[in-house]
Order: structure tokens, then C-alpha cells, then sequence
């Protein structure tokens, strides 16, 4: 991400992080957790280019008023999640993006705190495509009861009367969690992550509850798909799930009024 990206995300990110809380993974607020943050974000930023080397161990012991030991935790950390890579006498570089885990939960949120570009936003859309309406058709055939109270609940906490902008945002983002959760399958459920940015990215961007017969079918989407779960219609949750899952798509795409 060069650094006109990240400007022209700056306004993103604050609107984006109004509307929600990101849950965190950097291990709490450790001396290391903190150093991780803050050049994880300097890096997805493109305050720190790739390829281009961080400022020496002493330079970033001032810095952030850290150990030695502290800084060199936090740098392996980053090498861990495909960020940099430390080298005797050259120091440590930034990789390319190419590298970067966007799997990884901290580097995902990164990118949402900082702001997404169009082509990063349409990759998510795509893998949300490819994996969710999947985990909807495992989950019909997979469920507890639970489970299925729970999806009912989060569906009518969307549809709830005079629902304020954020419940919306978190019902919706509950509902595909637990289909996620729903289909008893650990790889689905570790995307949960990249669910929940692109779902609250597409949200801000663009709100069903700007119109209230929009606000109504998606509600109505969202019931359908629990409905075809709770009968254990695997065809039918694939396919309506596919229709949420491109209205996100279209929804991420509009630019914020």
C-alpha cells in the first residue's frame, strides 16, 4: 500500500472504527503487544514501504521506550505473521505484500483500522463468496439446536424494530459467525475474522437501514437462510447465502454518502 492509499483510507478508517470495535489478538497490552500494534500499522499503512528497511534497533528502543529484548519479541512476531525479515548486518525489511498473511487476525484488522482500497475489498468480497455460502449448506446438515435458537435470535435482532446502526452491524456480523460456527469445521471458523471486517466495511460504507424496504429484504435474506438451516436444506442455504453474500459485495462497493 503506498502512502496515498493510506491517506485516501484515513477517512475510512475513523467512520469504520466509530461503528465497531475490532476484537483484539495482539495478547493484551504487553510492552511487545504495543510495539507489534504500532509498526504492524505503520507497515499495512505504508508509512513503512516494502522493501524498505525499519530504523535500527536503538532508533526503535527510543521509540517506543522499550528493552532490547521487548523490541526483538515484538520483530518476531511481525516475521511470524509474514511482515518483515531480519537480517544479520542488513537489518529488518519490510516484505513484499505478496508475503503478508491476510489470514493473520491482527493483520486483517490492520487493514481495516487503516482504511481498505477497491481491489482489497473486492478480494475479500471473493473469498467470502467462495467459503461462505459452503459453511451455510455444511451448517444445515450440521447444527445443534443451539445453534439454530442462536441464528434465530441474531435475525431478530436485525429485524427488531427502530434497531440502532450499530445492533444492526453486530446482529448481522453474529448471524454469519455462527453459521461459520455452524458448520463444525475448524478451517471455516478461523475466518471468522475475515468475515467480520469486510462485513462491517460494507455495512459503513453502505447501510440497509438508509431504506427501510432495503432494510426489509435483508432481514427477510438473512431469515431465509436461517429458515433453509433450521429444515436442513443444505441447497437452499448455499444458494440464498449466495445472494447475501454478492449484496455485500455491491454494498462494499458503494462509495459513503
Amino acid at each position: 500500500m503506498t502512502a496515498s492509499r493510506a491517506k485516501a483510507g484515513a477517512v475510512a478508517t475513523s467512520s469504520t472504527a466509530r461503528a465497531h470495535t475490532y476484537a483484539r489478538a495482539e495478547g493484551g497490552r504487553s510492552h511487545t503487544a504495543r510495539v507489534v500494534g504500532e509498526i504492524g500499522r505503520q507497515i499495512v499503512s505504508g508509512r513503512y514501504a516494502e522493501n524498505s528497511i525499519l530504523p535500527g534497533d536503538a532508533a526503535l528502543e527510543r521509540q517506543f521506550g522499550v528493552s532490547r529484548t521487548v523490541l526483538r519479541e515484538a520483530v518476531k512476531t511481525l516475521a511470524g505473521k509474514g511482515l518483515v525479515q531480519s537480517r544479520a548486518r542488513i537489518g529488518t525489511r519490510v516484505r513484499d505484500r505478496a508475503d503478508w498473511n491476510l489470514f493473520d487476525h491482527d493483520v486483517l484488522i490492520w487493514h481495516a483500522e487503516t482504511g481498505f482500497d477497491a481491489p482489497f475489498l473486492g478480494a475479500l468480497g471473493e473469498m467470502r463468496l467462495a467459503l461462505e455460502p459452503e459453511a451455510a449448506a455444511l451448517a444445515a446438515t450440521r447444527h445443534t439446536p443451539d445453534q439454530r435458537r442462536a441464528l434465530q435470535a441474531a435475525v431478530a435482532s436485525m429485524g427488531a424494530e427502530g434497531v440502532a446502526r450499530r445492533a444492526f452491524v453486530e446482529a448481522d456480523l453474529e448471524f454469519h459467525l455462527t453459521v461459520a460456527a455452524m458448520a463444525a469445521n475448524p478451517f471455516l471458523r478461523s475466518i471468522s475474522t475475515l468475515i467480520e471486517v469486510a462485513l462491517v466495511e460494507s455495512l459503513t460504507r453502505s447501510s440497509p437501514l438508509d431504506d427501510p424496504s432495503d432494510a426489509a429484504r435483508v432481514v427477510a435474506e438473512h431469515r431465509a437462510i436461517a429458515d433453509a438451516i433450521g429444515r436442513r436444506d443444505a441447497a437452499a442455504a448455499r444458494a440464498t447465502m449466495r445472494v447475501v453474500i454478492l449484496e455485500g459485495i455491491r454494498r462494499a462497493a458503494t462509495p459513503r454518502k
